[in-house]
C-alpha cells in the first residue's frame, strides 16, 4: 500500500528519541511507525516502508541477525535507507561500532544527537526520494519482466507452433504414399520418406548424401542414369519435369508417375529439389485388365453372332446328312462320302458351341453339381486322352458343398484343360486336377462378387508360358500349337463358361515349371440331384406335329425328321399363321417351333399354346430374356436322335402332368 511504502519506521526503546523522532517526521508530513524491538522493525519492513530511523543503542548488544538478513536478501531494486542515530563524537572516524554498523545496515546516513530537527526533515525527505526511485525502478523492472515474460510466452508460441508445423509436415511426408525426395541442386540425396524407402528395402542413412542415379532408386535402371542427371540440372534452372517411367527396383520392374520440381525460398530462389513418383504399376494392370476384358466381349459379340448365324446354317446340313445317313440309299462309297461329311458337319458344330462358350451365350442347364463326382466319374476318360506318359493325381476332398453349373459344359471345359496340359507334357510329366473351396471379400483380385466358390484346378508339369502367352491366353483362335494341331478354343471356352456362371477363370504358370488353371465357380445352396434318366428317343412315335420356322430350309429339314420319328407334319411360316392353325380347331400333339422369326416371335407363340399343347423350342440364338428356364427348348443344329428324345421327353412331362398329349 501507498501509505504503509512510504512511512517511517522508528527504532528507539531507550530515552525520549522515538518521541523526539516521531513528532519532527510528523511535522515533515511523514507518518512515522515506532518499533520496540528489532524483530517488529524487520515485520514491518516486510509490511512495507520509505525509510528507518534507528538509534545506535538500540542495536549495540541486540540480535540483529534478521535485519541482517533481509537487508541481504531484498531485491535487486531495492536499497533500503536507515538513518541511524548517534552520540555526538561518535563518527565513522572516531567510532569503530559505527563502521561495523554501516556493514551491517549498508544504506546508512549518520545523524549525531543532539541535532537539529531540519537536518532529521532533511535527512528523512533525501531517504524517501531515494525510496521512490527504488520504487519506480521496482516498476520498471517488473514492466519489463511482464514484457519479457509475455516475449517468452510468444516466443515458446511461436516455437510450438513451427515444432506443430514441422511435425506436421514431416508426418505428411512420412505418411504419403507416394516416393518423396529431397535433393540438392547437384542431386545428392538430403532425404526420402517412409514410403521411397520401403521400395527399395533401404533404411534412409543408406540413400543420404549419394546422387540420385547412384542410389537403389536408379541403380539398377543404367538406362535412365543420363536421363535423371539432365532432369536434375533442369530443375534446378527452375523447370518442372514430368514423365511417366519404368524403373527396375530391387523388389522388381514397376511403372511412376514421376515428377521433379524446384522448392523456392522466400525471395524466390532454388533452395533444394523435390522428387515424387506414384506408383501406377497396379494401375496400369488394371487397365490393362480392361483392355482385354472389352477386347474379349467386343470379340465374344462378334463371335456369339457368327455362331448364331452358322447354328441356322448347320441345321439343314446336319439335318440333311443325318437323313441321307439313315435312308441306307447310295453306294458304299456314297455312303462313306455322306459319313465323312456329317462327322465335318458334327465337327462344326462343336467348334460354334465352343464359340457359343467364349461369348457367353451358349444355353446352360444350371443346377447343383457335386464337382468330386464329376471329377472321379471322368477319371476313365482323362486317363485315355492323357496317355501312359503321364501320370494323372486326382485330390478331391470329400463334404465339398456344391457348385452350382452346368454338368455338361463343366465336363466340357475340364476335359479341354487336362487336353492342353497333355499338350504341354511332350515328354511327359505329371497332370494333377484338384478342387477346394474358396471365399472371396468384396475387394478382390477377380472381379468376382463377395462370396464361396468351388475352384476346380488342373496342373500340369509341363513347358509353361511367358507373360505375353499368359495374357492372351484365354483369346479365342489363339494357340501355341503348330498349325492344324488346335483350334485355340479350349480355354476361351472354360474362360466363357465360367464368366457365364458368375465365376472366373485364373491362369498361374511359370515358364519350363508348368501352368494351373482354376476354374471358379459359385457354391450352389442347393443339394445335388441324381440325374434323370434319358427317356430313349429312337423309339418311334406316333401324332400330329405343327411345325413353324420361317426359314424354308430349316423348315423342310426339320420336317423330313419329325416324319421319320412317326409325326404326321403341319408347316407354318410365321407364328400368326400357328396360332391360326390351333384357334381354327387343330389339336397337334406337339409344337416345334423356331424362336426369332419376322413378326410373333417362338417364346410369344409357346406362351400362348403352353397351356393346350407340349411347345418345343429350337432356336440356334441361347440367349433371350423371352424364354424362360421352364421352356423346353434344343439348340439347332441338331441330329433326329436327339430330336426324338427331347420330344418324348416333354410329351412325356406334359402327359405325367395332366397337360395334353
Amino acid at each position: 500500500m501507498p501509505e504503509l511504502s512510504e512511512r517511517a519506521l522508528i527504532l528507539a526503546p531507550f530515552g525520549r528519541d522515538a518521541d523526539v523522532a516521531a513528532t519532527v517526521l510528523a511535522n515533515a508530513g511523514i507518518t512515522a511507525l515506532e518499533c520496540p524491538s528489532v524483530e517488529r522493525l524487520v515485520e514491518e519492513i516486510r509490511a512495507g516502508a520509505g525509510l528507518a530511523v534507528v538509534t545506535s543503542e538500540a542495536l549495540i548488544g541486540a540480535d540483529t541477525g534478521s535485519l541482517q538478513a533481509w537487508i541481504a536478501d531484498q531485491p535487486e531494486w531495492s536499497d533500503f535507507p536507515f538513518v541511524l542515530l548517534v552520540h555526538q563524537g561518535s563518527g565513522l572516524e572516531r567510532n569503530p561500532e559505527a563502521a561495523r554498523l554501516l556493514e551491517r545496515l549498508g544504506n546508512v546516513s549518520f545523524l549525531e544527537r543532539p541535532f537539529h530537527p531540519t537536518t532529521l526533515m532533511s535527512l528523512a525527505r533525501a531517504a524517501l526520494r531515494a525510496r521512490r526511485r527504488q520504487y519506480e525502478a521496482r516498476a520498471r523492472l517488473e514492466e519489463l519482466r511482464s514484457l519479457a515474460g509475455s516475449l517468452e510466452r510468444k516466443v515458446e508460441e511461436r516455437t510450438a507452433e513451427l515444432t506443430l508445423g514441422e511435425a506436421r509436415m514431416r508426418a505428411i511426408f512420412q505418411t504419403n504414399n507416394q516416393y518423396q525426395l529431397l535433393i540438392d541442386l547437384d542431386g545428392t540425396v538430403l532425404d526420402a520418406n517412409a514410403t521411397a524407402l520401403a521400395g527399395i528395402e533401404a533404411r534412409l542413412e543408406d540413400v543420404v548424401g549419394k546422387p540420385l542415379w547412384e542410389t537403389p532408386w536408379f541403380a539398377h535402371s543404367p538406362d535412365l542414369h543420363n536421363a535423371v542427371k539432365a532432369g536434375v540440372l533442369r530443375v534446378a534452372a527452375g523447370v518442372t519435369l514430368q514423365k511417366e517411367l519404368t524403373i527396375h527396383l530391387p523388389i522388381g520392374p514397376r511403372s511412376f508417375d514421376v515428377g521433379m520440381r524446384p522448392m523456392r525460398g522466400p525471395q524466390g530462389d532454388t533452395l533444394a529439389l523435390i522428387v515424387e513418383a506414384l506408383d501406377i504399376t497396379d494401375r496400369k494392370r488394371a487397365e490393362e485388365a480392361l483392355r482385354q476384358a472389352q477386347k474379349l466381349e467386343a470379340m465374344g459379340q462378334l463371335t456369339g453372332g457368327v455362331a448364331h448365324d452358322f447354328n441356322n446354317l448347320l441345321t439343314p446340313i446336319v439335318g440333311g446328312l443325318d437323313i441321307l445317313s439313315r435312308s441306307g440309299l447310295g453306294t458304299e462309297r456314297q455312303r462313306r462320302l455322306i459319313e465323312g461329311a456329317i462327322q465335318s458337319a458334327e465337327r462344326a458344330r462343336a467348334l460354334v458351341q465352343r464359340l457359343l462358350a467364349f461369348a457367353r451365350q451358349q444355353p446352360l442347364q444350371l443346377r447343383a453339381i457335386d464337382i468330386g463326382t464329376l471329377v472321379r466319374g471322368m477319371v476313365e476318360l482323362v486317363g485315355s486322352t492323357i496317355g501312359p506318359k503321364i501320370s494323372l493325381l486326382i485330390e478331391v476332398p470329400e463334404g465339398l458343398p456344391a457348385a452350382r453349373a452346368d454338368h455338361n459344359q463343366v465336363e466340357m471345359a475340364l476335359l479341354n484343360l487336362c487336353v492342353n496340359a497333355r499338350d504341354a507334357m511332350p515328354e511327359g510329366g505329371t497332370l494333377r486336377i484338384s478342387a477346394s473351396e474358396r471365399h472371396f471379400s468384396a475387394e478382390n483380385d477377380e472381379g468376382l462378387s463377395p462370396g464361396s466358390y468351388i475352384s476346380l484346378a488342373v496342373a500340369d508339369t509341363g513347358i509353361g508360358m511367358d507373360e505375353e502367352t499368359a495374357r492372351r491366353a484365354v483369346e479365342p483362335f489363339f494357340s501355341t500349337k503348330g498349325l492344324g494341331k488346335g483350334t485355340g478354343l479350349g480355354l476361351s471356352m472354360a474362360h466363357g463358361l465360367a464368366r457365364q456362371l458368375g465365376g472366373t477363370l485364373t491362369i498361374t504358370t511359370v515358364p519350363d515349371a508348368g501352368t494351373r488353371v482354376d476354374i471358379l465357380l459359385p457354391v450352389s445352396t442347393e443339394t445335388p440331384q441324381r440325374a434323370a434318366p434319358k427317356v430313349e428317343g429312337t423309339l418311334p412315335q406316333e401324332g400330329t406335329a405343327l411345325l413353324v420356322d420361317d426359314d424354308d430350309l430349316v423348315r423342310s429339314s426339320v420336317s423330313q425328321m419329325l416324319s421319320a420319328i412317326g409325326y404326321e407334319v403341319t408347316e407354318a411360316k410365321s407364328a400368326e399363321d400357328a396360332l391360326e392353325l390351333v384357334n381354327s380347331g387343330m389339336n397337334p400333339s406337339v409344337v416345334v417351333t423356331d424362336h426369332l422369326m419376322t413378326g410373333m416371335s417362338g417364346a410369344a407363340l409357346g406362351r400362348a399354346l403352353r397351356a393346350r399343347t407340349p411347345v418345343l423350342i429350337v432356336s440356334g440364338y441361347a440367349e433371350s430374356s423371352e424364354i424362360t428356364p421352364d421352356f423346353p427348348r434344343l439348340m439347332k443344329p441338331f441330329r433326329q436322335d436327339e430330336l426324338a428324345a427331347k420330344l418324348a421327353e416333354i410329351r412325356a412331362a406334359a402327359s405325367a402332368t395332366g397337360d395334353s398329349a
